[in-house]
């Protein structure tokens, strides 16, 4: 889960808050910033684009849910599968819209601005988190190199502000938040086993009917015969995947026909 995270736009009339560390240098006006008080454990993070909170339940959320809405996001199944199996999916359809959609079920009481500010908030505490691991663990070491975990996170997401030209809302809108869970599992699962849990994903967002999943595996078949092997769903030729998108809704009903 994210730690406490303090995100605050980056303007011209921003500077440093009392209490806070801002690493080497200090303070830079410049730039978007990165805090840490070490009394509080809290990180501040300046964002350049960031929609502030204006309601009070809209900024106790930004404070104190952020880990509750982000616990939400990951464990929505339909929204993993497409981070993580869906190769179309353009990172914006998870960060905006999945995230929009679970923090309207979550607070319909807020307004459409609050809310905006509440999916803002999470997805950056999300993705700077990512990205801070990612950073640390760059060289496949380990991420805390020795020292405190929150030090090693601080330092992580100074490396990736550091990284960007500018640590802006629509940059982290861009980052699939499933990226580097997907990196380890491809480090622990085979590529046949990728392939079957992405064929599986695939199958089940196909908008097919069954007479048209028939046609195409009718073509599938004559594929085979010759080429010597089904067409993939991974592969370049929008056709041949189109064909093996029609085996794979057929291998799904015949699979729930069995189960029910």
């Amino acid at each position: 889960m994210a730690p406490r995270f303090e995100f605050k736009p980056k303007n011209p009339t921003s500077g440093p808050q009392e209490g806070f560390d801002y690493g080497e240098g200090g303070y830079d006006p410049k730039k978007c910033n990165v805090g840490v008080n070490e009394e509080t454990g809290q990180f501040q993070i300046e964002i350049k684009g960031l929609a502030e909170p204006k309601s009070e339940e809209a900024t106790r959320i930004c404070q104190q849910d952020l880990n509750e809405v982000i616990a939400s996001f990951v464990q929505d199944k339909p929204t993993v599968e497409k981070g993580l199996f869906d190769e179309e999916t353009i990172p914006e359809e998870l960060t905006q819209v999945r995230m929009g959609k679970i923090i309207k079920e979550k607070y319909p009481e807020l307004d459409e601005a609050d809310q905006e500010a509440v999916r803002q908030h999470a997805i950056a505490a999300l993705n700077l988190t990512q990205q801070a691991k990612k950073e640390l663990t760059g060289g496949g070491g380990d991420e805390s190199g020795g020292i405190k975990p929150n030090t090693a996170l601080i330092a992580g997401v100074r490396k990736f502000a550091m990284d960007v030209r500018e640590l802006d809302i629509d940059l982290i809108d861009r980052i699939n938040p499933f990226s580097e869970a997907y990196a380890i599992l491809a480090k622990t699962m085979s590529e046949d086993s990728l392939k079957q849990v992405a064929a599986a994903i695939s199958a089940k967002r196909i908008s097919l009917t069954p007479e048209e999943a028939r046609d195409l595996a009718r073509r599938a078949l004559k594929f085979k015969q010759e080429r010597g092997r089904l067409p993939d769903l991974a592969a370049s030729d929008p056709w041949e995947r189109r064909m093996a998108e029609g085996v794979a809704f057929l291998a799904r009903m015949k699979a729930e026909a069995n189960n029910g």
